[in-house]
């Protein structure tokens, strides 16, 4: 019997933080996506990603301490014990990314993973920490990950995360393929410019050179006041092949649901034997700090 599995993203632009206390836009925020969540589940959807730091604007494009009061433990903090009743109402996997205090003074961009029990089964921390264009100061917030790159076993396949910059690392890509997953979810929050083109170009990329399926969310709309640029949602899944298969626009809130064959992977992976050909003993650099002249 094939391994269907219906699977939803969904992206959504921020309430205005303008003139707003930050629990209230933090609440706001989390209260837009609920019927979100709800409308995948409604969909037939057996697992759900949210975009990332769903919870409120991307504050990045700043750089003020007073968003740290934003970020919580996980898993024990309020907005996973939330998304851990969503889960098990929906009966759905959850895919959940916080802004998240591990001790005081130190943060992360994480991915809660949660089973369609309400179990938390595990997190995913950002590994790659941009600073970079006027806008994405993101090493003034996070710290980079440390967790590895984790693969959740659930009922529905092997879920893996890779968070927005990280996208452009191969290697961790194949990380996640080595490590067993089937779906690798990349939250994002990414605006028209310099990397526009590249976001349909490297994600299936990954999906092809590691034969697993990717969900790709972006949000969407200006964020003020800031406004550094329009997020242009464009929000999809692409299956082993690299072919698109479900896509969402580029300026609304939208729930994206597909069905992904799970048995492709095995099929793709008896015509490309790129993990039998795959020569990791002659990557000698891949691992060192620097390049060579």
């Amino acid at each position: 019997m094939a391994r269907i599995t219906r699977a939803a993203l969904i992206q959504a632009s921020s309430p205005s933080c303008e003139g707003v206390a930050l629990p209230d836009l933090k609440q706001a925020t989390i209260e837009k996506h609920l019927p979100m969540i709800a409308e995948a589940a409604d969909k037939g959807a057996r697992v759900c990603c949210l975009q990332e730091i769903f919870c409120g604007p991307y504050f990045c494009a700043e750089q003020d301490t007073r968003w740290y009061e934003t970020a919580e433990p996980i898993p024990d903090g309020p907005t996973t014990k939330l998304m851990q009743d969503i889960a098990r109402k929906h009966k759905m996997v959850l895919v959940v990314p916080i802004y998240e205090q591990a001790m005081t003074g130190v943060y992360y961009n994480t991915a809660a993973v949660i089973d369609e029990r309400g179990e938390y089964l595990g997190k995913y921390r950002k590994h790659h920490i941009p600073h970079c264009h006027p806008g994405f100061w993101e090493k003034f917030y996070f710290t980079p990950g440390d967790l590895g790159y984790p693969v959740f076993q659930t009922s529905f396949g092997r879920i893996g995360v890779y968070i927005c910059y990280d996208r452009h690392f191969p290697e961790g890509a194949r990380e996640l393929g080595l490590n067993g997953a089937e779906l690798v979810f990349n939250p994002s929050a990414t605006v028209a410019g310099l990397s526009e083109y590249l976001w349909k170009l490297e994600q299936p990329a990954h999906a092809v050179a590691n034969q697993y399926f990717v969900g790709a969310i972006n949000r969407v709309g200006h964020e003020k006041p800031w406004d550094i640029g329009e997020f242009y949602g464009q929000s999809y899944f692409c299956d082993p092949r690299g072919q698109m298969i479900a896509q969402a626009s580029r300026d609304k809130d939208e729930v994206v649901v597909a069905d992904l064959d799970l048995d492709m992977i095995q099929k793709v992976r008896d015509v490309w034997q790129f993990y039998r050909d795959r020569r990791p003993e002659s990557y000698q650099q891949i691992a060192s700090t620097g390049g060579r002249a």
